[in-house]
């Protein structure tokens, strides 16, 4: 698949989750550098760091898809071109190795807070929180589903296909009735595409709201995500961005006069989040930070 057209599909939300994104940004930018035909390394340097810039405005949302751009960038070196190839080639490939041996750590540690009879409430569409449940589901532990459509889109009917077709029960609500959903649940796991200094996790919109809900009737909520979801940009004062999609997802040809808010993510209170499951552990969204900052000092 061509640059242009992983670009496209990026943007154009073909390519989702922001798991698959990076992958298929960071395959995007190896791809292009080694079918590149500059001459020297100060071209070549050029050309990678205009195409890191293309792929970073694809999702400007998404720190995870950023962070796994400036790894490879960060380590980069070599004397002339040929050196530079290979030497990207090379982190890309134990980069993406590593990214999925994460992912099944975090399937591991998340599935352990799953027991036998639990009713797990889930919100949109993450693939973190898929491989958690189906890594309980495979461990023997039984229980079931429920989980939202989310408007506009409804990704959630995705995670309700994916959750089915593996064998777990799910019962389907629609947004309007998270709270009925929620009131019968033992727990609440949400992804997350980004996570501030403060320890704010930001999701898909709504799960701020389900998230006040369950911390109403006493059920945990945990943001289940890779720990490069951070956005290190917010401990310099950056807010994170809150990407507002097309009018026409919520309403084709609305009338006049009618002003429509079609948001796609929102923040969410760290007070409202029981912790943080990731590849380093379950840690309260306050210290989560803190122990990034020990683990990747590269990023800051």
């Amino acid at each position: 698949m061509s640059f242009e057209k992983i670009v496209e599909d990026i943007k154009t939300l073909k390519i989702q989750g922001a798991q698959r994104i990076a992958k298929a940004a960071c395959e995007a930018l190896n791809d292009h550098t080694q079918n590149s035909q500059a001459k020297t390394k100060e071209e070549l340097t050029e050309q990678i760091i205009q195409a890191k810039k293309i792929l970073f405005q694809t999702r400007p949302t998404e720190p995870f898809l950023r962070n796994n751009l400036n790894y490879l960038f960060y380590n980069l070196n070599g004397e002339n071109v040929k050196e530079l190839k290979n030497n990207l080639d090379t982190n890309t490939k134990q980069l993406l190795k590593n990214l999925e041996k994460d992912e099944k750590n975090i399937a591991v540690i998340g599935a352990r807070k799953i027991k036998n009879d639990m009713i797990i409430f889930t919100h949109c569409h993450s693939n973190t929180v898929i491989d958690i449940l189906k890594e309980a589901w495979n461990q023997g532990k039984k229980f079931t589903v429920h989980n939202t459509e989310t408007r506009p889109r409804f990704q959630g009917r995705k995670t309700a296909e994916e959750l089915a077709k593996h064998g777990i029960p799910v019962e389907f609500y629609v947004d309007s009735g998270a709270r009925l959903a929620l009131k019968k649940a033992d727990m609440m796991l949400i992804g997350a595409d980004a996570i501030t200094t403060e320890g704010i996790i930001i999701n898909k919109i709504g799960s701020e709201m389900f998230a006040e809900i369950a911390h109403k009737i006493n059920i945990p909520a945990y943001s289940c995500t890779h720990s490069w979801k951070f956005d290190p940009l917010t401990v310099f004062g950056y807010e994170e961005e809150i990407e507002k999609r097309k009018d026409e997802e919520i309403w084709e040809n609305a009338p006049k006069g009618i002003n429509i808010n079609n948001y796609a993510f929102e923040r969410v209170n760290p007070e409202l989040v029981a912790g943080i499951i990731s590849e380093i552990g379950i840690f309260k969204p306050e210290t989560f930070v803190e122990e990034l900052k020990k683990r990747n000092n590269w990023m800051f």
